[in-house]
């Protein structure tokens, strides 16, 4: 009788672990069963695509016993953290989901489908490699990235982040991060292109903001702790503290607004969360959002302490502000129909910061000089790392109807933001305003 009673156990015990093994297989086959008939039907699948940019041309193209790339060496690079690759060395490329979309996995049959597809990207290849080739021309161990899109309609048309690699060359030696699409999968220490948010929570919450005069001498305490800043500006107004890229003011600013407003106004403008770009997660950012005081408080203000900004979302807020408050949803694809839009902020307030930004290059950036001809609203950061180096911002737009660029540019360890980020923005404008015919809404 016992060893019937164990048989029976162990029959019993066989039983739950096969329908627990295929309670798991089940599980795995529904969340990976398309990456499994993927990887047997890469040259097999009956589906064939046409990656193009806004001008038609080829980016990648894939079909049956094929995978091809441009084949331009110089186009691949520089557009490489567009495409990414087939392989999914990169997260954030669009050649993957594009991919992995058209063969059309079915879970009840294991199988991918036929189709034949072409994608037309909002990207200007052209634009993507005179990018690169400014970003590069730093030096071979640059890191950095520049985005440029249209704020009228949303449309991303230049996208670069470097070091970059040639998807084709297998030999290649990679430089360290090349795989990171720095535009959309990193966030960095803003420095004091924060200052911009700062301002914006200060346009909205502090009612004499405009009459009020900040007095800095280079240095100012708060609660016994020392804010240091760049130099000294003595008595300024709100718009010159913006331009002088006052620490002091921006510190006091900050502080007077109060952590809990500081932090609504970070989220409320999306610098916390991660986006979507045509399914492409982006990277989260982050501030201090738990009690600091009011010193660590301060240098949060300025774009210091745990402040990290990712480029996306900067790019998101400079859109809104050049478009009176309102966010065009920025796409990487071209798209039939009306975009997608939202108040990021009051029109008042964009309106504001706008000419603040646009005297910004007037009075400290000396604009006809360094940005001849174009119409430009703009702010630097050169945000410190403790370490003696710091990321060099320069971000902004174009006030212009007829060339409605906003763009964002970041060479990491690059030193100041006006002499290393600032010449290469003009560059990119300047051909950007010359070879790229836009649309507008």
């Amino acid at each position: 009788m016992r060893k019937i009673t164990n048989r029976a156990f162990s029959l019993l015990l066989i039983a739950a672990l096969v329908i627990c093994g295929m309670g798991l297989y089940l599980m795995e086959y529904v969340d990976r069963g398309q990456d499994w008939a993927l990887y047997f039907s890469r040259v097999n699948s009956g589906s064939s695509g046409l990656l193009l940019d806004r001008n038609g041309q080829m980016l990648a193209s894939f079909g049956q016993s094929r995978e091809e790339f441009s084949p331009d060496a110089h186009v691949r690079t520089a557009n490489y953290h567009v495409t990414g690759d087939y392989w999914g060395r990169t997260g954030a490329g669009v050649l993957s989901r594009y991919w992995s979309g058209m063969q059309g996995f079915s879970i009840f049959t294991g199988t991918t489908k036929s189709e034949d597809s072409v994608l037309t990207l909002s990207i200007d290849s052209r634009l993507n490699e005179y990018i690169y080739d400014q970003l590069m021309a730093l030096g071979e161990d640059t890191k950095g990235m520049m985005l440029l899109s249209n704020y009228k309609t949303g449309e991303i048309l230049g996208l670069v982040s470097v070091p970059s690699t040639d998807p084709l060359d297998t030999e290649a030696e990679l430089k360290d991060g090349t795989y990171i699409n720095r535009c959309l999968s990193a966030s960095f220490t803003p420095g004091s292109v924060f200052k911009l948010i700062t301002a914006a929570a200060a346009i909205e919450q502090i009612d004499d903001i405009n009459e009020t005069e900040f007095y800095c001498e280079g240095e100012y305490e708060i609660a016994g702790v020392p804010i240091i800043c760049t130099g000294s500006h003595y008595t300024q107004t709100f718009e010159q503290a913006l331009s002088n890229s006052c620490n002091v003011a921006f510190a006091q600013i900050a502080v007077e607004l109060g952590q809990n407003t500081m932090v609504d106004y970070v989220r409320e403008y999306g610098f916390l969360d991660s986006h979507q770009l045509n399914g492409i997660n982006t990277a989260a950012g982050s501030y201090p959002t738990e009690f600091v005081g009011d010193p660590e408080l301060g240098w949060s203000g300025i774009g210091q302490s745990t402040d990290m900004i990712c480029p996306y979302s900067m790019l998101c807020f400079l859109c809104a502000v050049a478009n009176g408050g309102e966010l065009i949803e920025p796409s990487l694809v071209l798209e039939d129909g009306e975009p997608e839009s939202s108040r990021l902020m009051e029109a008042a307030t964009a309106n504001q910061l706008k000419q603040m930004m646009n005297y910004n290059v007037v009075d400290h950036y000396n604009g006809e000089e360094n940005f001849p001809g174009l119409k430009l609203c703009a702010k630097t950061g050169t945000a410190e790392l403790g370490d003696g180096s710091s990321h060099a911002w320069f971000v902004g737009f174009l006030a212009d109807e007829e060339h409605p660029f906003a763009f964002v540019t970041l060479v990491e360890r690059g030193g100041y933001g006006l002499s290393t980020s600032g010449p290469i923005a003009n560059n990119v404008l300047q051909w950007a305003v010359e070879n790229i015919k836009v649309d507008k809404q």
